[in-house]
This record gives C-alpha cells, sequence and structure tokens, in this order.
C-alpha cells in the first residue's frame, strides 16, 4: 500500500452502520485489508471496480438508440428540452446554468426541486425500508422511481418539463424522428401503433445508455487516480480527506462512503439513504417551498406504514452522491445555496449560529427549520456535525473548510495528471 493510501487509512473513523454490524476492530481491520483505501467504508460502492466501463465494447442499438432520445429536443412539447438540456454531460449530466430551479419547455413553467446529477445512478435500486428501519434507494429525491426506467418517464410527462400530455403524444413525435426507422428496426413495424408499448421501449432505451455509456459513471476524478495509486493528493487534501471521515469533525462519511469496497469497487459518496437536514427555506424560489419530501412520496404507497411512521419521514430526501459536487451550480433538493464553501459553512453553523442561516423575505432573522417548521423534530441534530449547542464552537473552523473543499475537489471527473 503505498505510503499515503497508508496515512489516509490511519485518518479512518467507522460509520454509524459499519460499525453497528462489524465493530470498530473489524472496519479497520476492513480498511487495511484493502488494495487502496481512502476511509470511510460502506456496502454502497460500485461494483465493477471503477474502471471496467470505461473500457468495454460499443454501445448495444438499444443504448445508441437511447444516446439520441436522451438528445432530442423534439419530444418535447414544443421542440425546446431534451433530457440533455438539464443533464449536460459536460457539467457532470447536471445543469451547466446558474438557475436554482430549470425552466420548462415551455420557457416559462419552473420546477419544483433542483435537476440532480445522473452520474453513478446506474449503482442505485429501487426503494426499500431496510431490516433497521432505514430508507434507502429509489430514484428522484423522494425515491418515487424504481428504476432508471421508470425514472426517465416522468420528464416526458411533467408539466413543468416536457411537458407532454401522454405516452401517446411523445410516441407521436418520436414517430417522425430521424431515427424512427431504428426504432421500428428494434421493436417493430408496428410499434407506433401500440403508443404504450412504444413509451415503455423509449424509458428502456434510455436505461440502456446510461447504465452502457461509461461516462455516466467514469471513475476519472483525482481521488480515484489516488486510490489507483497512480496520483498523491496535497497535504491540504489529505487533511480535508480525513476531516470527511472524522466523526467528530466532517463526518461526512457516515453518509457519502469515501472507501473502496471489500471487493476492490470503487466508494460511490453515498449510501443512497435519506436525511431530513434542516435547508433554509429558498425566498428566491417560492416553487420549493414547503417540500415535505420522502413522507409524501408514492416510494411509500403500498407500505401500509401508520400516519406517524410516515410523518417521521417527512422532510427527508435521497442523499447524493458527493462525485463532481464542486462542479454543481446548485445544491440541495430546494437550491438554496450555490456556492459549496457556503454549503461546508452552513453543515457546522446551522446549530451554533441559526440567525445566519433562517431568513425571512425580508432577510429577517427567522424561525428555525423555516421551511418545514412543523416537522423539526425530524431534523438530524444527534451527529456531528449538528450536534453543537447554540453559540458553541463549529466542527470545523474557516481552515478545515478549505482544506474539505480542496478534498472535494478531488472527486470531479476528468481529473489529468
Amino acid at each position: 500500500m503505498p505510503s499515503q493510501m497508508r496515512a489516509a487509512v490511519g485518518s479512518l473513523f467507522p460509520l454509524r452502520r459499519l460499525t453497528s454490524r462489524l465493530g470498530w476492530g473489524a472496519c479497520l481491520a476492513l480498511a487495511l485489508g484493502l488494495a487502496a483505501c481512502g476511509g470511510g467504508g460502506s456496502s454502497e460502492s460500485a461494483s465493477t471496480g471503477g474502471a471496467d466501463r470505461a473500457t468495454a465494447a460499443a454501445m448495444s442499438p438499444m443504448a445508441q438508440l437511447g444516446e439520441k432520445i436522451f438528445r432530442d429536443a423534439s419530444l418535447s412539447a414544443t421542440g425546446h428540452q431534451s433530457c440533455a438540456s438539464c443533464h449536460d454531460a459536460a457539467n457532470a449530466h447536471a445543469p451547466s446554468n446558474h438557475l436554482v430551479v430549470q425552466l420548462g419547455d415551455d420557457g416559462v413553467s419552473v420546477g419544483g426541486r433542483v435537476a440532480p446529477s445522473m452520474r453513478y445512478l446506474i449503482y442505485n435500486r429501487a426503494f426499500r425500508i431496510e431490516a433497521d428501519g432505514t430508507p434507502a434507494g429509489g430514484f428522484f429525491w423522494d425515491g418515487r422511481a424504481a428504476s432508471l426506467a421508470e425514472q426517465a418517464k416522468g420528464p416526458f410527462l411533467n408539466p413543468k418539463e416536457m411537458n407532454q400530455p401522454d405516452a401517446a403524444a411523445v410516441v407521436r413525435k418520436l414517430s417522425v424522428a430521424t431515427y424512427a426507422a431504428e426504432f421500428q428496426a428494434l421493436f417493430g413495424t408496428d410499434i407506433f401503433t401500440r403508443p404504450d408499448d412504444a413509451f415503455e421501449r423509449v424509458a428502456l432505451a434510455l436505461q440502456a445508455y446510461q447504465k452502457e455509456d461509461s461516462d455516466f459513471a467514469p471513475f476519472s476524478s483525482k481521488y480515484d487516480a489516488f486510490l489507483r495509486g497512480k496520483a498523491r493528493l496535497s497535504d491540504a487534501e489529505l487533511r480535508g480527506l480525513a476531516l470527511f471521515n472524522s466523526a467528530s469533525k466532517g463526518n461526512c462519511a457516515a453518509c457519502h462512503p469515501s472507501a473502496m469496497g471489500a471487493d476492490g469497487s470503487f466508494p460511490l459518496f453515498t449510501d443512497f439513504s435519506y436525511d431530513a437536514l434542516g435547508v433554509p427555506r429558498n425566498q428566491s424560489a417560492p416553487s420549493t417551498w414547503g417540500d415535505q419530501g420522502l413522507c409524501a412520496s408514492a416510494a411509500l404507497d403500498g407500505l401500509n406504514l401508520s400516519t406517524t411512521a410516515r410523518e417521521a419521514l417527512c422532510g427527508k430526501f435521497k442523499v447524493p452522491s458527493l462525485r463532481n459536487v464542486a462542479v454543481r451550480q446548485a445544491y440541495f433538493h430546494n437550491g438554496r445555496f450555490t456556492d459549496l464553501r457556503e454549503v461546508l459553512t452552513f453543515y457546522v453553523q446551522r446549530d451554533t449560529h441559526p440567525e445566519r442561516w433562517y431568513l425571512d423575505g425580508s432577510q429577517a432573522v427567522d424561525v428555525k427549520f423555516n421551511d418545514l417548521p412543523a416537522y423539526a423534530a425530524n431534523v438530524n441534530r444527534s451527529e456531528a456535525p449538528y450536534n453543537r449547542p447554540l453559540g458553541g464552537t463549529p466542527a470545523l473552523d474557516a481552515a478545515e473548510i478549505e482544506d474539505l473543499l480542496a478534498f472535494l475537489q478531488t472527486l470531479t471527473d476528468g481529473w489529468t495528471p
């Protein structure tokens, strides 16, 4: 193990779930047994080992068709929006503009949530409640879609996005697309006479594209190169990694595991769980106000949860991957923050200095957790860095925030020596 990785292993702090299952000693033993390690291990890691997909053979005809559909704005109601409009490959398949919430196909409608990056979603699974009661998985911020294919259908029929009234309207546009004959060659010459079946094939093609195109999971960051033993982290980046993993400092690895898996798989920097962070109301984006998150999600339908159990999930949103976090233009489900340094400062000062973050429309101090005050009891306050008292010293000082920021910047894909 290279000396830098050995030092990084020394900064490991066991995670809330892994320690409960394996214990402190077993966690450290697991970490030391890895070929390369950055700390914060989890079962949620890339089963490919990180490099395989980048050298895969050419995409299947289904995936190639999915790529054309992904980029085709003509499939929207007015022909002005495609999947790629909000998921730009040049910006880690997230929006490349500075809008907090994206405009719809009509150029006027605004969405209710930030459009997330689509990178690394191939490793996600359907929504579930795990044995310990932890909600996990699912697609979208609230987990309501069970697969990439199901998620792909949503924007076409969302009036605030591509704005088509039904599947038949999408298929009518598809039937005159330049690649319509390719679609028929794959699915039958009569496929356009069966719009529901055709729409299902659209979703499956988009899913195939995301699964087969290595751009959706390139594992090409500086940190990936570090794990492969092909790059060195700077002193600031190493300090940031230690803070990231420290259970008493940043504690980021509790939800964003940073270690390689026991099978050599690369970390995804998310455990796909849900958390209520008490993000302040975004006064500039009324369409995001009062979003209840998971408790209002169709993902819970059919689970026979009691009213009390369901309300305990209000304000919780899916934990995103921190890969490419440094290039995002808006953060959290409501886009309240647009600067990563400010995000980190909020994390560590939310409870010590809430008056800096919870402001009303006139910028006067507002009630804490002002977007969903009725569900304040659900907000995570037991773990670091949230467990500091009002007026106390934040878990990270300004210099430590800079170090953590330096580390997070190593998670951006496309790094070159």
